[in-house]
Order: structure tokens, then sequence, then C-alpha cells
């Protein structure tokens, strides 16, 4: 995802203030749909998996959760859902070095991230104060920032 830094995550941030799972997922379909993607039960599965959770699930996590329900459905299926999700900037793609990355469809922008080092929770805190560090790291380097990544790594309250 590229964009001009700030103009266009301000605009993305009104586009996903906070929303029901429900209309999350319909602002997901409408997407889809405005691009002619087939809207298969499968699929419209892992959208309603993306919307309604705030735990960043990976793919294994969404695959288990979706053969629930549709028992013969390869997780090929799964990959190329959320590889169209992420293409069409309508999940975020929280990528970690072992491969195991996890997928926000509730806040599908940048924004920062509190990872768990021992159960691998991910929480999404509310820090206004990263909008003012982006322009101060921009006006200091003339940097021209597409996007960014913070990530707080430690031990949430459950593992302490």
């Amino acid at each position: 995802m590229q964009y001009p830094f700030p103009g266009a995550l301000n605009q993305m941030k009104k586009r996903f203030q906070p929303v029901s799972a429900n209309q999350r997922l319909d602002q997901m379909l409408s997407k889809l749909r405005d691009h002619d993607f087939r809207i298969t039960p499968q699929r419209l599965a892992v959208l309603k998996v993306l919307a309604a959770s705030d735990g960043h699930p990976s793919v294994e996590r969404i695959y288990d959760t979706v053969r629930s329900q549709f028992p013969t459905t390869s997780i090929a299926t799964i990959y190329k859902t959320v590889a169209l999700l992420r293409q069409e900037n309508e999940v975020l793609e929280i990528s970690f070095p072992d491969g195991s990355n996890r997928y926000d469809g509730n806040k599908p922008y940048p924004h920062p991230h509190l990872i768990c080092t021992r159960c691998r929770k991910i929480i999404d805190p509310d820090l206004s104060s990263l909008e003012d560090m982006a322009k101060e790291v921009t006006k200091e380097t003339g940097f021209q920032i597409h996007t960014h990544r913070v990530d707080f790594f430690g031990l949430c309250r459950e593992c302490q």
C-alpha cells in the first residue's frame, strides 16, 4: 500500500472509523463487488472472520474457522482471498520474520501494534501522537513517507 503521508492516511482512517463487524463486512463486500470480484460462500466466510476478529488472525486460524463451515475449503482459497483483500487495501498484513503473518480486517491502514512475545497476542493501542511523529520525521529528514510500521514487543498482562 503506497500513499503520500499523512493526507491519504487521514482519509483512510476516516473511511475506517470504528464500526460494527457487520458494517465492516459490508464495506469489504462493497469494495469487492465494485471491482467485479465473485463472492463465493467460502470468500464470504473469510470476510466474516476478518470483519469480526479483533485478534489479528493468521491464515491458518482463518482456515480452521472457515473449514468448520465448509470442510472442503482449501488453504489456497484462504491465501488467495487474503491476498485479494490485501491488494484492495481491505486488510492489513502484519509480517513477521518467521513467516507467521497475521491480518487486521478492522483497521486496514498502518497503525501501531503491541505484540506479546510469549502468547503472540496483538493489540491495537490508540496512539494519536504517531501522526505527529511521522510529520516530524518528514520535516527533519525530508523523507517522503509512503507507509510505516510501529510495533512494540513485550509481555501482555496475562503473560507477565
